[in-house]
């Protein structure tokens, strides 16, 4: 039986990545049922890119204490408003049964889980066998709806939006570091959050030398806790370390102002895809984490994997060997050249 939706809640309660991967849904879901409200349910630290989506009517922020995933209160607000459907996209035991117990009609989820019987509209494909991207998987959960949409990089928008108050604090703090209007600049995000195998941070010191010799400048970017990192890339007065002192909207701001980002498989690779940007992203031979699964959604991407031979490679063995090592980010540096010098119509 098709389903007609009319009040659409999408769950998407994990990292910046995961989120800005699920946004082109909403898009998709309006071109379908363009009278349908769609709302999308975020931990606090994501909302920043949900907010003011032209495609998402609310955003409901997933009720927490000290991490903890609070069942009852979030029962409590999903039933206030009386969804019809929930498009569970990121599902944990505890998400999937606030889903359940709040009373939606209607809830799609992954089939290949213990608490799959909490859903029932089921897709039944297995993630971790990376024979697809992230967001094609996610745009599977469609079906359900009678909604099959294949993907691909000119097929899809993020509709991610630049705040307007935060564009113009970075403006002023760019201005402020003697950054003018026209200058171009690069983003170099070094870590990762523990999400996949990172370059080396010998690597990116290297690269960020290669980048300054040539008088480009360098905005190093990351977490409070990437701080120490980040530090250890400020080589002379063309790099700067903002690790710490922007907010998600900030950095999101920032992103829009440069002309190219390069990162590990981490969240802002996929901010700065989901904005245009050329990517330059390292990624490890690992299935579960490669860049077919994980790599930014786009056609202005480079993706730099070991040069070394292996195969069935995991997480473990990849850090053992040090593959990550392996990768020439001379060939890099060429190549965000040569994106420069288009870009700037040499």
């Amino acid at each position: 039986m098709k389903i007609e939706p009319q009040n659409i809640l999408i769950v998407r309660t994990d990292r910046i990545g995961d989120v800005v991967l699920s946004l082109p849904l909403a898009r998709i879901i309006k071109q379908h049922y363009p009278n349908a409200q769609v709302t999308f349910l975020v931990r606090a630290y994501t909302k920043a890119l949900v907010e003011n989506n032209h495609f998402i009517d609310e955003v409901i922020i997933l009720k927490e204490e000290s991490s903890k995933i609070l069942i009852a209160e979030n029962v409590k607000q999903l039933k206030q408003k009386n969804f019809d459907t929930a498009i569970v996209v990121y599902p944990t035991f505890k998400i999937a049964l606030i889903v359940y117990l709040s009373g939606i009609k209607y809830r799609v989820g992954s089939g290949y889980r213990l608490y799959s019987f909490l859903f029932n509209k089921k897709v039944y494909e297995h993630r971790k066998d990376a024979v697809k991207h992230e967001l094609e998987y996610n745009l599977s959960l469609l079906s359900q709806l009678g909604i099959n949409h294949i993907g691909g990089t000119n097929n899809v928008s993020f509709d991610l939006d630049v705040n307007k108050s935060s564009l113009k604090k970075v403006e002023s703090l760019l201005s402020s570091l003697g950054i003018n209007k026209e200058e171009k600049f690069v983003i170099v995000h070094p870590g990762s959050g523990g999400s996949a195998v990172d370059l080396p941070i010998e690597k990116f010191v290297e690269l960020v030398k290669m980048l300054t010799d040539k008088k480009i400048k360098v905005f190093l970017t990351g977490s409070e806790n990437e701080k120490e990192i980040c530090n250890k890339l400020v080589l002379n007065e063309l790099t700067f370390n903002l690790a710490g002192r922007l907010s998600l909207e900030e950095l999101i701001a920032l992103i829009s102002k440069s002309f190219l980002l390069v990162a590990n498989s981490t969240g802002p690779i996929h901010i700065a895809a989901a904005l245009g940007k050329y990517t330059f992203g390292f990624y490890p031979k690992v299935k579960v984490c490669s860049a077919k699964r994980w790599g930014p959604y786009t056609e202005k991407k480079f993706i730099y994997e070991p040069e070394i031979e292996c195969n069935d490679c995991t997480v473990e063995q990849c850090a053992e060997l040090n593959c990550m090592n392996s990768i020439n980010v001379s060939r890099v540096y060429n190549d965000i050249i040569k994106v420069l010098e288009n870009l700037n119509g040499e």
